[in-house]
């Protein structure tokens, strides 16, 4: 029967949960309609086609990303708040494998895409004005911090890890080693009163 009041956050709903069940790989128009009990050419009437479609996943997880990392950084600073939210964006890719998967790897052209996004840098923007870093230092840092979190999510999540060694020490001493680093940068570029790194030897990363 077909599915009465479907509007476009109903099709999104829909969407995920093809792309839980099948994976990037298996979220089609034809899977998301037969999920939302209606045919095909219906779902035009809420999204334009499939990449318009995928546009408004990557933004509700990127959405869902953002406010578990925000509320795991709530009233923590600096290095615990860092923990916290790092701790958090790998429990997303955990729980949601092929959620995560579904997010873009290139900057979005797409207003409410670059806006998802942006909120999800801001939480850590937002804990390392904590460490007194703000503008050029910030981005760089940020830079930095998402792509050891993101590379770790991947590789577990496509199970890159084969020594028997456990993941949970190793993203804690991952974790470890990015605050020490952290803490030491901060100090650095303080004493400097630089908006960017230092070059050649005293370069802190």
């Amino acid at each position: 029967m077909p599915r009465a009041g479907l509007n476009p956050t109903a099709v999104v709903d829909a969407a995920l949960a093809v792309l839980d069940e099948a994976g990037v790989d298996g979220l089609t128009l034809a899977a998301v309609a037969v999920h939302a009990g209606v045919a095909t050419p219906s779902l035009y009437k809420h999204v334009k086609g499939l990449g318009a479609l995928r546009d408004l996943v990557a933004v509700r997880v990127l959405d869902e990303l953002a406010t578990n990392c925000e509320q795991a950084a709530m009233g923590r600073s600096t290095d615990a708040a860092l923990a916290a939210v790092l701790h958090a964006y790998r429990r997303y890719g955990q729980e949601h494998p092929h959620r995560y998967a579904a997010l873009p790897q290139q900057p979005a052209d797409e207003p409410e895409l670059a806006r998802a996004g942006d909120r999800a840098v801001a939480v850590f923007l937002a804990v390392l004005r904590g460490y007194g870093l703000d503008g050029a230092d910030a981005i760089h840092v940020t830079r930095g911090l998402r792509a050891a979190a993101h590379g770790f999510v991947l590789l577990e999540i496509g199970g890159g890890f084969g020594l028997p060694e456990k993941l949970d020490d190793s993203y804690q001493v991952l974790i470890d080693t990015l605050t020490a680093g952290l803490r030491d940068v901060s100090r650095r570029w303080a004493r400097t009163g630089t908006d960017t790194p230092p070059t050649g030897s005293d370069r802190p990363i």
